[in-house]
């Protein structure tokens, strides 16, 4: 049996409620076991975002601890969240402070020309297929390019690993504002790009860059059945020193 520590420290308050916070590791400890639904409900129940889906939250912190667990995310301090079955005249994008643990942006983002109009459902990892594709992504660099100040996304599934070569970064555009939902029915399409409001990009790109997780959901069967995170049956172990560890 292999045991691997990843960097959340757990305590347990007087509700026996699981309150995660940053640190250090520790040597593995007398071990007892804390559930995926346990840790997820606690942290969810705290954040407390009645437009955030307990499912998909769910399959985002399983997405979000492979990879920390395996070194990938320099960034560990946000999560965000870009849920495809909801409207896209909604603010379905949710970015979550892990350290804080509240949500501080919940934002419109558009989806591809080829994904749908104003509901999401058709997805592609495609070169030249104008859709958006599905998957947990690590957050690159910043750069300036055809859309301005611009953040590279690197997939990290079958779903969505020609991410870069494709282009599909995040970047911010007119055509994502209550505005143009007002005049024209639903948020502008990209090229399948998540792009979003021009008001506030900066400061959402510069706290996001770097190595953070990047979710993109959509209840797809043939994405659920093949990513290997969500099908993975990793188990938490919340050891006696607070570390939240894996046995594999």
């Amino acid at each position: 049996m292999k045991v691997f520590i990843l960097s959340i420290l757990v305590t347990f308050n007087a509700t026996n409620s699981i309150t995660p916070t940053y640190g250090s590791n520790s040597k593995e400890a007398e071990e007892a076991f804390v559930s995926l639904n346990q840790y997820t409900l606690a942290l969810f129940n705290e954040i407390n975002e009645p437009h955030l889906s307990l499912e998909v939250f769910e399959l985002a912190i399983k997405g979000y601890s492979e990879l920390s667990l395996k070194n990938k995310l320099k960034n560990k301090k946000f999560l965000t969240i870009v849920d495809m079955s909801l409207s896209a005249n909604t603010e379905r994008m949710f970015i979550i402070d892990m350290e804080k643990r509240i949500l501080v942006e919940r934002k419109l983002v558009a989806h591809g020309i080829k994904t749908g109009n104003e509901f999401a459902s058709n997805f592609s990892n495609e070169q030249s297929s104008h859709k958006s594709c599905l998957g947990f992504f690590i957050t690159g660099e910043l750069y300036n390019g055809r859309h301005d100040l611009s953040m590279k996304l690197d997939g990290q599934e079958y779903s969505n690993d020609n991410a870069r070569s494709r282009g599909v970064v995040v970047h911010s555009a007119d055509y994502v504002s209550c505005e143009y939902i007002e005049s024209n029915g639903r948020l502008g399409r990209s090229f399948g790009c998540p792009a979003i409001a021009k008001e506030g990009y900066q400061e959402t790109v510069n706290r996001l860059q770097g190595g953070s997780c990047y979710f993109i959901y959509y209840p797809s069967r043939s994405y659920l059945s093949r990513s290997r995170i969500a099908n993975s049956r990793k188990e938490f172990v919340l050891n006696q020193s607070g570390n939240v560890s894996f046995i594999e």
